[in-house]
């Protein structure tokens, strides 16, 4: 059984690999796809499953948590929706940030054209 780090890095994985790579028989990863919404691989012309690099990963985090933190299906599935959102409120955050950090910027530019004015106008005056 593989670990996360180990995956290849190639473009398609069959899923006698997937399943290898996790140490579990393919009816599972099937079962999976049909219990977790983030394992969705695609389908070639021949209609053999292709996973990506993605899906693998996946398919990892879904064993950690049904294996080893002893999640139900249904807890496995409830605790990547909270990640989910966690992960989706996080990046909202972080364009809030951004959006602070520009203002502030804007703002910084604004002071030094002040105190710049406010040079040139002493200077004038001296």
């Amino acid at each position: 059984m593989a670990e996360i780090a180990t995956i290849p890095d190639r473009f398609g994985f069959k899923i006698g690999d997937v399943a290898d790579l996790l140490g579990i028989k393919q009816y599972v990863l099937r079962y999976w796809e049909q219990e977790f919404e983030i394992l969705k691989p695609k389908k070639a012309s021949n209609n053999q499953r292709l996973y990506t690099k993605k899906d693998v990963e996946n398919a990892f985090l879904i064993r950690k948590l049904l294996y080893r933190d002893k999640f139900s299906i249904e807890g496995a599935r409830q605790a990547l929706k909270d990640v989910k959102f966690a992960f989706k409120k996080e990046k909202e955050h972080s364009k809030d940030m951004i959006q602070v950090v520009q203002k502030m910027d804007q703002m910084t530019t604004l002071v030094r054209q002040f105190v710049d004015d406010i040079r040139k106008t002493k200077a004038m005056l001296n």
